[in-house]
Order: structure tokens, then C-alpha cells, then sequence
């Protein structure tokens, strides 16, 4: 088809200069982002000033608990969970919402054709005839957006912190994950240890028991003895029953959240394993680490960015806007005379669009921009204040803790070595048997409580390092597409992660 070729060629020849020059001419409108420089403290309240900080340690920093089965049970919830599955879910959909921003940036093109069977009818001097024909059309049609004003390029900058936010919400869902993970390991495996010594302490409750039915029928106790000593025992046992409900309860969560039925853990983890021990100290950092490693504060930031990048974009929407149209086409009534014995046309132009009056609209949606632009600039400033607060609570009740589990670790030592004693008395008849129940009792709720202390310190190290930002190495797709530098137009580069 030589003439269609010829017309195409024509139309290419046209729209590349006119390309290139509005790429060159053209600005963006609206304010430039800049990232917020906030105050921060020098260093959190329990560091010594005189001693430089060391980073703190996220990267995978449960596996400081020294534990091969929730390390597995990390791997499995990362691979399983629906949270996490949603996440992924909407980096691809921020991905494809990126690459119509872009196409937005360059010319657009489309091809038609059409066959058609016709025919007509005419009367002349009281004879009617009619014709029967049949007729082809192809054709092309291109149009460009010049962009002038930066809208595009705007939408392309929001698209880009967009994808950010959604790759930042996807690692604040990993750390939310992982924490919930090893939390409910950890309560798990102290239900564990709990119930375990309440059932010694209430086998020996029992000894004591038999003991004083022993002495009863010796005439040196009494039958209220032996039903005391009952009683103590039976109360012990009852606390089982709980243990046991709040320690399913522990595993059904840790099943879902890897993704699995409630029940899908119960036979795996039915073998009764010690109380995860953290190592510690660890380092924290200084305040200002938080600004890169919390998730929920980097993508505040991000959405801050692309708020600001919308003013932009409301903004242009107050100028002229200018396309470039063209088409050429051609028309025959045989199907093998296209581009041949067939009419050719072209067309090919500007346009312009010049909004007059909206009633204030457009200058309304500028100020909506802007509105919401603060809104999220707060929004980002409360993040880094509540970061700064969690990891603040997470430190003091680490560090006050680990002071209350070794008093904890004292009176259990006492309170047990004084049952023994007691029970030593009570056989050779040298005190009641109240005593004796009285330091039984005592000596299983230290050791109780002794055993919640140290659920408590593995709970707090996970919280410290979640409020620190934690640290989940190549969860995210390292994959990432292409994006325009608004700035010189459509130059592609990688992009970097965000800072």
C-alpha cells in the first residue's frame, strides 16, 4: 500500500520533531518534594552519651531466640500468610498502576478497518433501480498529550512513592507477622512449662496429702488435715485446665497465621520444650535509625511524597492542555485496491483546550491537594513519635524485667528450699501441716510467676525489636520495574529504594 505507507511516513515525520520539542519546552507545575528533616533526640533515655551507640542488629533477629522450631515456623508463616499474600497482591497492583502512569507520557496509537456490504436505492421516470456495492476502510490514528504543564509527569512521580508505600506496607506486614509469630511461640511453649509444674507441684501436694492420711490414721493428724491438704492439691490441678485452653489457643493462632487450619500445629508442637531465651543486651541504635528501619514510618514518608507529587498534578489541571492528533486512512471498494486505486487521507494537528470557568473547581481541587498534603505530613510526624515511644516502653520494660526475674529467681530458690524444709519438720512431727501447705503453696506461685518473668522477657525482646524496625532480609520481590525521570522526561532508569 504505497500510499499509506507514504502517508504514515508523513505522519511520523511530523510527530517526532514535535515530540522532541514539547519534551524540551515543557515544565512541571507544583511544589518539588523534599524530604521532612525532623527533630530528633541524640540518643534514647538509658544510653550513655559518652559511649558511641552501636546499630542495632534487626536482620533476622529472631533467631536470637536460639530456637530451630520458630525459626521454621518464620520461614512457614512468610511463605503462608494471606496478610502477606494481600500485600504482594497490591506492590503488583501499585506496579501496574506505576506503568499507566507512564504510558500516559507517550504517544498513543490505533489501527481500525471495516468492511461493509451496501446498497442504495433510485426512481427515475417511474423505473426504480439499486446498486449493490461493497466497501473498505482501513485507517490509523495517533494522538499525543504534550504534557506541557507537568501533569503526567506528576502522576508518574505519585505512581512511583505509591509503589513505595505499598512495598513498605508489605515489610510493616512481615514485621507485624513475624512479632505475632514469635509472641505466640513464645506464650506456647510457658503454657507449656507451666502446666508442667503444676502438675508436679500438685503431685507433690498429693505426697503431702498421703502423708498426712498416713499420720491421720496414726492418731497424730486429723481427718480436717488430710481434707486440707486435699483441697490444696485439687486447687493446683484446677489451674491446669486453663493452662491448657490458653495454650491451644496459642497454637490455633500460630497455625493461622502460617496460613494453615487451627488445629494444623497441635500434633508438632505437643512435645514440651523450654522457654526461648533471648541473648542480652542488645544494641538499639540512636532515635534518628528509625527514620530507615521502621516500615510504618518510611512508608508515612512515602505517602507524604506522593501527596505532595498530587498538588502537582491538581495544579496543572489550571493550564492549557495541548494534544497532537493525527490519522490517515483509506477507502476502496475492493479489497485488493487498498493503498492502490483507493482514496487516501490524512489529517494532522493540534489542539487546545483552555479551561475559562468552572466555578473555582479546579483552583478548589488544589487546595484539597494541599489539605491532604498536611494531613499525611502529620500523619508522618505522629509515625516517628510513636516509634520513638514504642522503643522507649520496649527498652524500660526489657531492662526492668530482667531486675524483677532475678528477685523472681531469688524467692523462687528460697521459697522452695523453705517447702522442703517444712515437709522435712512435718514427717518428724516438728511443725503443723499449715506450714506446710502454706510453703508449698508459696513455692509453686514462685516458681510460677518465675516462669511468666521469663515469657515476659522473650515477649519484651520481640517487642524492642519490632519497635526498632526488625529486619526480614529478601522477602521483597527484588524486581522493580522502570521508572520515568519526571524531571528530564522519558529517560528511563532503575529506581532506588526509597531513603
Amino acid at each position: 500500500m504505497p500510499g499509506f505507507e507514504r502517508g504514515l511516513a508523513t505522519a511520523k515525520g511530523l510527530l517526532l520533531p514535535a515530540f522532541a520539542a514539547a519534551l524540551l519546552s515543557g515544565c512541571v507545575v507544583g511544589p518539588d518534594y523534599q524530604k521532612p528533616l525532623l527533630a530528633m533526640p541524640a540518643s534514647w533515655s538509658g544510653q550513655k552519651a559518652v559511649k558511641p551507640a552501636k546499630p542495632a542488629q534487626l536482620s533476622q533477629w529472631w533467631q536470637r531466640l536460639r530456637d530451630p522450631e520458630l525459626n521454621a515456623l518464620v520461614e512457614e508463616a512468610v511463605a503462608g500468610n494471606l496478610d502477606v499474600a494481600t500485600a504482594k497482591a497490591k506492590i503488583r497492583e501499585a506496579r501496574a498502576s506505576y506503568r499507566q502512569s507512564v504510558g500516559k507520557l507517550l504517544p498513543s496509537a490505533e489501527g481500525s478497518a471495516s468492511a461493509t456490504r451496501n446498497r442504495t436505492a433510485a426512481t427515475s421516470s417511474g423505473t426504480a433501480t439499486s446498486t449493490t456495492y461493497d466497501q473498505y476502510e482501513a485507517g490509523f490514528d495517533a494522538s499525543w498529550e504534550l504534557d506541557l504543564f507537568g501533569a503526567n509527569r506528576r502522576s508518574v512521580e505519585a505512581a512511583s512513592y505509591g509503589l513505595d508505600a505499598s512495598e513498605e506496607s508489605l515489610r510493616s506486614t512481615l514485621l507485624t507477622l513475624v512479632g505475632d509469630v514469635a509472641s505466640n511461640y513464645i506464650q506456647a511453649r510457658g503454657y507449656q512449662t507451666r502446666i508442667a509444674l503444676a502438675r508436679r507441684s500438685a503431685a507433690s501436694q498429693r505426697q503431702t496429702a498421703e502423708l498426712t492420711r498416713t499420720m491421720a490414721l496414726a492418731g497424730t493428724a486429723t481427718a480436717a488435715d488430710v481434707a486440707k491438704a486435699m483441697g490444696q492439691a485439687n486447687s493446683t490441678e484446677a489451674e491446669i485446665p486453663t493452662l491448657e485452653a490458653s495454650y491451644a489457643e496459642a497454637v490455633h493462632r500460630l497455625s493461622v497465621l502460617t496460613g494453615r487450619p487451627p488445629a494444623a500445629l497441635t500434633e508438632r508442637l505437643k512435645r514440651a520444650k523450654p522457654i526461648p531465651a533471648p541473648r542480652l543486651p542488645i544494641p538499639t541504635g540512636i532515635p534518628a535509625d528509625i527514620l530507615l528501619t521502621r516500615p510504618d514510618v518510611r512508608m508515612a514518608e512515602r505517602q507524604y511524597a506522593q501527596s505532595t507529587a498530587k498538588i502537582g498534578q491538581a495544579e496543572a489541571a489550571r493550564y492549557p492542555s495541548v494534544s497532537l492528533t493525527g490519522d490517515i486512512s483509506t477507502t476502496s471498494l475492493k479489497l485488493g485496491d487498498l493503498g492502490k486505486n483507493s482514496t487516501i487521507g490524512w489529517s494532522f494537528g493540534p489542539s487546545l483546550s483552555v479551561p475559562l470557568f468552572n466555578g473555582g473547581q479546579l483552583r478548589a481541587a488544589v487546595d484539597v491537594a494541599k489539605a491532604q498534603r498536611d494531613q499525611y505530613f502529620i500523619a508522618y510526624k505522629a509515625a516517628v513519635l510513636t516509634a520513638l515511644e514504642d522503643v522507649e516502653n520496649s527498652t524500660v520494660s526489657l531492662s526492668q524485667e530482667r531486675i524483677r526475674n532475678g528477685r523472681l529467681a531469688s524467692s523462687a530458690k528460697s521459697y522452695g528450699e523453705a517447702a522442703r524444709l517444712e515437709r522435712t519438720l512435718y514427717k518428724a512431727g516438728e511443725t503443723g501441716l499449715l506450714d506446710v501447705l502454706d510453703a508449698e503453696r508459696s513455692a509453686y506461685s514462685a516458681d510460677d510467676t518465675l516462669l511468666q518473668s521469663r515469657v515476659s522477657i522473650a515477649t519484651d525482646y520481640i517487642a524492642l525489636n519490632k519497635a526498632l524496625g526488625g529486619g526480614w532480609d529478601g522477602v521483597v520481590d527484588s524486581t522493580t520495574p522502570e521508572i520515568i525521570d519526571v524531571t528530564t522526561g522519558p529517560r528511563f532508569a532503575s529506581r532506588a529504594v526509597a531513603q
